[in-house]
């Protein structure tokens, strides 16, 4: 029987060119800027660590990577991670932040189910990504 949770989906249109938004989502200093401090270099197949504050440092893997279009990465034991950017016009970007991994019969690695912290987590990228990474890369 399939276990599966629905994957946490955000999207966003940007009042910003997608190389802007690209640097804002894609390297080191953009990530920490509008979400969370890190060791994330933009290659495939790199190793890095994302900060999570009162909840320790999360391993993550960089999987996917065509710039300035898509990112991908595994954060943690069981979650993986995808930011998907599309150029519009008016030098606008539409981006999308795709968080899926979530089993109803898994726990986090602080003992937390995925049934509850998945809900945390939806409330949680809709202000990240709809007022921290707006107001990051609009500036």
């Amino acid at each position: 029987m399939d276990k599966t949770l629905p994957e946490v989906r955000k999207t966003v249109v940007l009042n910003a060119p997608i190389e802007k938004v690209w640097k804002a989502v894609a390297t080191s200093e953009g990530l920490a800027a509008w979400w969370m401090d890190n060791t994330f270099e933009p290659a495939l197949g790199h190793e890095f660590i994302l900060r999570s504050g009162q909840f320790g440092d999360s391993p993550c893997k960089v999987t996917d990577i065509e710039p300035p279009y898509r990112l991908g990465f595994d954060w943690g034991k069981d979650w993986h991670l995808v930011f998907e950017l599309k150029e519009l016009e008016n030098r606008q970007t539409e981006f999308t932040l795709i968080h899926s991994g979530w089993d109803e019969a898994k726990v986090t690695e602080f003992g937390q189910p995925h049934t509850i912290i998945r809900g945390i987590m939806n409330s949680g990228w809709e202000s990240i990504v709809k007022d921290k990474l707006v107001a990051y890369a609009e500036a």
